[in-house]
C-alpha cells in the first residue's frame, strides 16, 4: 500500500507534519493501527538505528524521526484503547532520582516507542520509589533507567534495590544507561543490561525479551 510506504519515508526523513496526516489518512481510510504501526513505523525506526550505527544519522536525525513517529502515534494510540488492542510489551523508563537530563533519555523512549513498544515515560528526578509505583500500577516487563551524571547514578542501585524489596525485581528487566554509565557498573548493581546507545537499547530490550 502506497500509504505504508509514504508513512515509513515520512518518519525516516524526521517529517512530523508529514506523519501525522498520512496517518490520519490511513485512518480514515479503514488501515488498522497496528498495521501502521508493524508495517511503517517499525521498520521506519529500525532503520533510522541502523543509520545511525553506520553513522549515516547522528543525534538530530534520531530526534527528528523519533517526533515524526510520535506525531503518529499520538493518532494511533487512542484507535488501539478503543479497539482493545494493545502492545506486546510495555517499557517504564526515567532518569533517576537527582538527575534533570532527558534528551538522552527521549531518544531511546521514541526508538522504543517506534520499535513497537508500549512506553510509559516517567520524566526526570524519579525517586526509587516513583517506580517501584509504576512497575505495581503498570506491570512493564522491561524498566530502563538514565542517568547523565556521577553523582546520581547511585539512585540506580537504590532503585533496583527498592524493586527487590518490593518483590518487584525479578518480575522485571532492568536496563541502564547515560554517559558516565558503563557495562561494568550495570553488573556490580545488579542490573540485567546496559546500552551506550538509543539503537543499542532496541538490540537490548528484545534481547532481554527473548531471554
Amino acid at each position: 500500500m502506497a500509504q505504508l510506504k509514504e508513512l515509513y519515508d515520512a518518519i525516516l526523513n524526521g517529517n512530523a507534519k508529514q506523519a501525522h496526516a498520512l496517518t490520519e489518512a490511513a485512518l480514515g481510510s479503514g488501515t488498522d493501527p497496528m498495521e501502521l504501526i508493524s508495517e511503517s513505523m517499525v521498520p521506519a525506526m529500525d532503520e533510522v538505528g541502523r543509520l545511525y550505527e553506520a553513522e549515516e544519522y547522528f543525534v538530530p536525525e534520531l530526534l527528528l524521526a523519533g517526533r515524526a513517529m510520535k506525531s503518529a502515534m499520538e493518532l494511533l494510540r487512542p484507535r488501539l484503547v478503543a479497539t482493545g488492542q494493545r502492545l506486546t510489551v510495555r517499557v517504564v523508563i526515567g532518569t533517576v532520582k537527582g538527575d534533570l537530563h532527558d534528551i538522552g533519555k527521549n531518544i531511546v523512549a521514541s526508538m522504543l516507542e517506534g520499535s513497537g513498544f508500549e512506553v510509559i515515560d516517567l520524566g526526570t528526578d524519579v525517586s526509587p520509589e516513583s517506580f517501584v509505583a509504576a512497575v505495581q500500577e503498570r506491570q512493564p516487563q522491561i524498566v530502563c533507567m538514565s542517568a547523565l551524571l556521577t553523582v546520581t547514578m547511585p539512585s540506580m542501585r537504590s532503585t533496583i534495590e527498592a524493586l527487590d524489596k518490593a518483590g518487584l525485581r525479578g518480575k522485571v528487566k532492568v536496563m541502564i544507561g547515560g554517559a558516565p554509565v558503563t557495562s561494568q557498573y550495570a553488573q556490580e548493581i545488579g542490573a540485567d543490561g546496559y546500552s551506550e546507545n538509543a539503537s543499542g537499547a532496541v538490540s537490548l530490550v528484545k534481547t532481554l525479551l527473548a531471554a
